[in-house]
């Protein structure tokens, strides 16, 4: 179920990786848990470090200068860790962090998206027409009562022919009022005319 949620979201580890990684965990304690007495638990702990290696394998850096992966992996460490708990007896443990590690994929991310559009901090990102606009760009931000934060060059885009960039930007307090949701922001943005493309960065 993990991994349909995952997979329903496009995301590389679905169903099959999930499904693997519970399998082996468990596997992997009720070998321990055979042998105990006998020696420490070090298949368990082997299949928690390749779990952690497999994860961290799944996180990546998008051309937007995005972290892509990020919540799978954990998402993948979590299922291992309950597959181990699975294989130890400790079955409502198990059942409880099911729960929680679905509540936090299927439910919170309207929270948390929620939370970011009542943030004063924001990320963009952002495609000039040309190099020289970056410096009529940090005017009107200012003029518009946004603070930037931080500009950092994309190089990803570096032949595409556009000036490309991450920019950070603060909405000071006493202009918060002026706008509803980060994506009226965004839309003001892209109604300048030398910005050639902007969206916020997830």
């Amino acid at each position: 179920m993990i991994g349909c949620e995952r997979a329903s979201k496009r995301h590389a580890a679905g169903q099959r990786t999930f499904i693997l990684v519970s399998l082996a965990s468990t596997m992997a304690m009720m070998l321990d848990k055979s042998f105990a007495g006998t020696s420490v638990p070090l298949i368990s702990a082997a299949a928690v470090i390749a779990i952690a290696i497999i994860s961290s394998n799944s996180i990546l850096y998008s051309s937007k200068n995005q972290i892509k992966g990020l919540t799978t992996s954990v998402a993948l460490w979590t299922c291992g860790i309950i597959g181990l708990t699975i294989g130890a007896g400790l079955y409502t443990v198990s059942v409880i962090g099911y729960a929680a590690l679905m509540c936090c994929l299927a439910l919170f991310p309207t929270f948390e998206i929620d939370l970011k559009n009542r943030s004063n901090h924001f990320e963009v990102h952002l495609e000039l027409k040309n190099r020289e606009d970056l410096q009529r760009f940090i005017t009107t931000m200012r003029t518009l009562g946004l603070k930037i934060d931080d500009i950092e060059a994309n190089p990803a885009y570096i032949n595409s022919g556009l000036s490309v960039y991450s920019v950070s930007l603060t909405v000071r307090q006493k202009d918060r009022a002026k706008y509803s949701s980060h994506q009226e922001m965004i839309k003001a943005i892209n109604t300048l005319d030398f910005v050639y493309y902007a969206e916020e960065i997830d």
